[in-house]
């Protein structure tokens, strides 16, 4: 009896069914609809949509706290060369290379003397009675020797253009006291005083100096000038290199 009564129950809803889907005609024309179905299976998810445009610059963070040190950040771009560094300590001597090819020859070189290129030395004269100037360079106005043209006899002074060791020696006669100083490069490097007691003598000095080239050299008298140079009494000033730098 049950089983009977769900046959007739399931045939009346489906007849009522078709009943609901049949459109009425009439005056009135309208459709009618059944009831919902049941929710679907869910479909499979889409695919990532494109990325969007890049945000505005957002607000300074909160400034960290002392001490703190937040992640590594990315590898920035390499920066300007700096300045170069200054030079190294010099490294150990490295082992001895091989030898090189022998040079072409030279050209020839300009021929000359050993002896000559080495050699430096005057002797001067005074001829003049007349005493000279105080304080300011003796004129030995004639020339005995002058290798290397060392003697001005206008300045009367000697300029060194071969360095090394010299010797330098006067020899003056003399009519009233007479203080001979030599000089070089303006400072006083010996002085030869002799005061009178005939009535013509011979005063004399020597030194031995070191002389730098573009050095210069030359006697001077003070108060006491009594310097002549006549016949038979005459005033020498020599030098000569001893042994050259």
């Amino acid at each position: 009896m049950a089983k009977n009564f769900w046959a007739r129950a399931g045939l009346g809803l489906l007849l009522l069914f078709l009943v609901l889907e049949t459109p009425v005609t009439g005056s009135t024309s309208h459709h009618c609809y059944g009831i919902p179905g049941l929710p679907g299976t869910p479909g499979m998810p889409g695919k990532d949509g494109r990325d969007g445009q890049k945000g505005a610059k957002g607000e300074p963070g909160i400034p960290a706290m002392p001490g703190t040190r937040g992640p590594k950040g990315q590898k920035g771009e390499p920066g300007f060369p700096g300045l170069s560094g200054k030079t190294g300590p010099m490294g150990s001597l490295g082992p001895q290379g091989e030898r090189g090819t022998q040079g072409l020859p030279g050209e020839p070189g300009t021929t000359g003397s050993y002896k000559q290129k080495h050699q430096a030395a005057f002797s001067v004269l005074r001829k003049t009675n007349t005493f000279p100037e105080k304080n300011t360079p003796v004129v030995f106005n004639h020339v005995l020797v002058n290798l290397g043209q060392g003697y001005n006899t206008t300045s009367g002074k000697f300029t060194c253009h071969r360095p090394g060791l010299y010797y330098f020696v006067f020899h003056t006669s003399q009519d009233a006291n007479l203080c001979v100083n030599m000089h070089k490069d303006g400072q006083r490097m010996a002085s030869f005083c002799d005061h009178m007691s005939n009535r013509r003598q011979v005063s004399s000095g020597g030194i031995l100096l070191r002389m730098e080239a573009g050095q210069q050299l030359w006697l001077a008298v003070n108060d006491y000038n009594g310097m002549v140079g006549v016949a038979d009494a005459d005033s020498v000033f020599s030098g000569f290199l001893l042994f050259p730098d």
